[in-house]
């Protein structure tokens, strides 16, 4: 059920909203069931009736493989870089001689983790350009291309009668001016 399905019943509970949710009886959690006492005994019983979660279709496509493979790569990366410059900054701060190296290693890991940015970026272009490509026209490219082959049907008609008139020495005319 959606927002504007809920706006549209406010009178509603919670439990009916969710019955028409689930499509199954929502249990009375004040009423304890038969043979069993207590505030959860209804819950338990209707616990089986319905789903833990349900499927909705994604909004988007997932990622290739590829492109995934990349974009994880890039996510571990840039937080390890991200660890690395926390862990220099804390040296700087306590005067640690680990400092140093640790700056080094974090200015390493910046050029690293702008790679793997990169990497996924050209990943993803490439995976468009090799699979993306859907070699259907869409119903407005079939539609454009209707109207201009009616269009050069048109020209060419035109263009035979007016062969067919020159051809005939210019007989059906009215006048010759």
């Amino acid at each position: 059920m959606g927002t504007a399905e809920r706006r549209r019943a406010p009178d509603e509970s919670a439990a009916e909203r969710s019955q028409a949710r689930w499509g199954a009886e929502v249990p009375d959690r004040g009423s304890p069931a038969p043979g069993r006492a207590g505030e959860y005994a209804g819950y338990e019983q209707g616990r089986e009736s319905r789903p833990l979660w349900v499927e909705e279709p994604a909004r988007r496509h997932p990622l290739p493989d590829p492109v995934r493979t990349a974009a994880v790569r890039a996510v571990l990366v840039i937080s390890v870089t991200l660890i690395q410059a926390m862990v220099a900054f804390l040296c700087t701060l306590a005067g640690s001689w680990l400092a140093f190296p640790m700056v080094i290693s974090s200015v390493a890991s910046t050029v690293v983790a702008t790679w793997a940015v990169v990497d996924v970026w050209v990943t993803r272009q490439v995976w468009s350009q090799r699979y993306g490509v859907v070699s259907e026209p869409s119903s407005t490219a079939r539609a454009l291309r209707r109207e201009r082959r009616a269009r050069r049907r048109q020209e060419r008609a035109a263009l035979r009668e007016q062969e067919r008139i020159r051809r005939r020495g210019g007989a059906g005319q009215l006048s010759h001016s």
